[in-house]
């Protein structure tokens, strides 16, 4: 269903604006902004540099942050459930099918021993997941779900890169009629195996152009048939997406309004209140295993 396809990959990446703690005590507070105020008044400023540093060594970093806070929001509630480790019991998230592709989780740990070593046991890891989304967006360039929303979030398609074993039913074994001929070529030279081996970093820059600026050129190359997903595809095609496609890829600031209020309403979905979860000691580890 085209519908439930926009869904899942508008939701990959992110930044917040207006974010709810994963450790509050106080149901009615608004936001995250300012909840560490007290116990940990650094903490915003620690996961903002930690942030920057760790881009500045690492440019990819910057897309990790944002695709986390998907694949942790949208598994029932923003927990930092993504970040553990698998057991003798149990599968992690990280491992799946579904968050093939992901990486740079030790930098989210390396984020949290900075905070260990000014507060301990104070800052969860599902806040420093927004947190670290938030500034990941700032890193790129940046400034809450419906059809607008869902297309902005997409929007995040204009960063990162595409592995060629999600790309290579389009190519083989035949090229998919959909595709702009002027962009087929590329395509095959960078995926030139019908079955990639998931072990190699085989992959499609998804904007040639910026790939490493959020901007509104992935609205303006879908248009001209260069989306290397099919969910690409559909988005600029269907009618119920296409006049978003086409006012995004007039205006970036539309853009960026649209893509800031769907991450909102996102990162603020169902997160662990009061006594429901824990601060871990270790991201990658539930407390009682230590």
């Amino acid at each position: 269903m085209v519908s439930k396809a926009l869904f899942f990959f508008a939701l990959l990446s992110f930044s917040a604006v207006s974010l709810r703690p994963a450790s509050a005590e106080n149901e009615e507070d608004p936001g995250l902004m300012s909840f560490y105020r007290d116990t940990c008044p650094q903490a915003e400023d620690i996961i903002k540099e930690q942030v920057k540093l760790l881009y500045k060594r690492h440019k990819n970093t910057a897309f990790s942050w944002l695709r986390n806070i998907f694949h942790d929001c949208a598994v029932q509630s923003c927990d930092a459930s993504l970040l553990l480790d698998s057991t003798r019991r149990s599968l992690s998230e990280k491992e799946t099918d579904r968050s093939f592709g992901m990486r740079n989780f030790r930098y989210i740990e390396t984020i949290k021993e900075a905070l260990e070593r000014e507060c301990p046991g104070v800052v969860s890891c599902a806040d420093i997941l927004v947190l670290s989304a938030r500034d990941g967006i700032v890193a790129l360039g940046a400034i809450g779900i419906d059809t607008p929303g869902v297309v902005a979030l997409l929007g995040a398609h204009s960063v990162g890169r595409t592995h060629c074993v999600k790309l290579v039913h389009r190519l083989y074994p035949e090229v998919d009629p959909a595709f702009n001929p002027d962009h087929i070529d590329h395509m095959l030279h960078k995926c030139p195996d019908p079955i990639p081996d998931p072990k190699s970093v085989q992959y499609v820059r998804n904007d040639r152009g910026t790939p490493m600026v959020l901007d509104n050129n992935y609205y303006r190359n879908i248009l001209d048939n260069k989306g290397l997903m099919l969910v690409d595809h559909q988005l600029a095609v269907d009618k119920r997406t296409k006049p978003f496609v086409k006012k995004m890829a007039k205006s970036q600031a539309y853009f960026f309004k649209e893509f800031s209020r769907a991450i909102t309403i996102l990162s603020e979905n169902n997160p662990l209140t009061g006594t429901k979860g824990e601060i871990r000691k270790q991201c990658n580890l539930s407390n009682k295993l230590h």
